[in-house]
This record gives structure tokens, sequence and C-alpha cells, in this order.
């Protein structure tokens, strides 16, 4: 049972250290640092849609060449579109906050979810042992780290650094409760999880392309871009 309580709150860890790096910068963010930072999360939130969420989705859908793709796509496509009519009903003067929060959001309920299966899996003796499900919530805590800090730095001249690192740390909230909720009906959420993870894929590229990348420029943005994006490959296929 203790295995299975800090398997569940790992995620909600590494999200909540990433938080608290706010505690650790000046009230604004200098433009370079923020190119880079922006740049960074753009990077990281390419790989993790690619290598945690759409391959992952894929895989899970079966060895049909011609049909294993089908549940990725669909997924993919609702997720784009719902951040779509999101984007178009969001206030304008706070859209870019409130995409990303939305975006990592979504992304952090399939990965709650991958983690309750993964547990449940190993309590009934499947294919998944008790390390392996602690591996892979491990590797989602680690990937949480730099989210975290994404959230609570972007708030930062908005709000007070305590309302910011609060932001950051209730975007991980999501993880655990998601955990919970999957390793309970593991027998109904399982079939869906290809669509969940690729809608969190659609949701999370239709914020690197319409606000990450078109608010950030230079080249510390595209330094900040390779960076995330091969730590978060690196982290994903050592850890995921």
């Amino acid at each position: 049972m203790q295995i299975l309580i800090l398997g569940f709150l790992i995620p909600l860890i590494g999200t909540t250290l990433g938080a608290m790096l706010v505690f650790l910068l000046k009230k604004e963010i200098n433009k370079n640092i923020k190119n880079l930072l922006q740049g960074f999360a753009a990077g990281v939130m390419l790989a993790a849609s690619i290598w945690s969420l759409i391959i992952p989705a894929i895989e899970l859908s079966g060895d049909n060449p011609y049909t294993c793709y089908i549940p990725a796509a669909i997924g993919f496509i609702l997720g784009m579109l719902s951040l779509m009519v999101f984007d178009m009903f969001i206030q304008k003067r706070k859209k870019s906050v409130n995409m990303l929060n939305l975006a990592v959001i979504i992304h952090n309920i399939p990965e709650g979810l991958s983690v309750g299966v993964a547990f449940a899996a190993a309590m009934t003796g499947d294919v998944f042992i008790a390390t392996t499900a602690l591996a892979l919530s491990l590797g989602i805590g680690i990937q949480n780290i730099p989210e975290g800090s994404i959230i609570s730095l972007n708030l930062v001249p908005e709000k007070t650094k305590f309302k910011a690192f609060l932001h950051g740390f209730l975007s991980g909230v999501v993880e655990p409760i998601a955990s919970i909720v999957a390793y309970l009906l593991m027998y109904y959420i399982n079939p869906t999880m290809p669509y969940l993870l690729s809608f969190a894929a659609g949701a999370m590229i239709f914020v690197v392309v319409d606000e990450l990348i078109p608010s950030s420029s230079g080249k510390l943005c595209n330094i900040g871009i390779c960076i995330g994006f091969v730590i978060m490959m690196v982290l994903d296929v050592m850890l995921g």
C-alpha cells in the first residue's frame, strides 16, 4: 500500500518541485530568459507529445499497421479542436497563460491515468510488475519538474510568487486523482487510453504552435527548443 501511495504522489512531487523554482527568481523575468524558457517549454512539450503520448497511443491500439493509428489520429484531432474552441472564448489578455495551464492540466490527466493503470495491472499480476509501475511514475515525476516551473514562472508578472507557485502546484493535483480513478476503474478506462493520450498530445502541440513559439523569438528560443526536446526525449526513452 505504501508503494501504491508513493507511486501516485511522485508525479505531483515533481510538479511541486518545479513550481518552487519561482521563489528563486526575481519578480520580473528577463526577456532573454523568458525566450529561453518558452523555447525550452516548447521542446519539452513536443518531445513529450511524441514519446509519452502519441507513440504509446499507437502501441496500445494493436499491431495492425492499417488501423493502429486511428485512435491516435482521432484523439489528436479532438485535442487540437478542443483547444481551438477554448482559444475562441478565452480572454485575450490572459490567453497565453491560460492556454498553457490548460494544456499542462490536460496533459497531466492521461499521465495520471497511465500510472493508475500500471499499478492496477501490477496488483492483478499482469505484464506490469510493481517496480515497472514505480519507474513509470518516477519518469513522469521527473518530466513534471519543468512543467511545474513553466506554469509558475509564466504567472510571475501577474501574480505574487506564492500564488504563482500555488497555480503550478494545483496543475499537478489532477495526476494523483486520475491515478486513483484509473486504479479503481482500469477495466473501463484502459480501452480509451489511446484516445486520452493522443488527445493530450493534440492539446499540447496546439499550445506550442499557437502560443509558445509565436510569443518567443531569437536564437535563445531555438536553443531552448533544442535543449528541452533532447532532455525530454532522453527522459522518456530511459524512464518511460
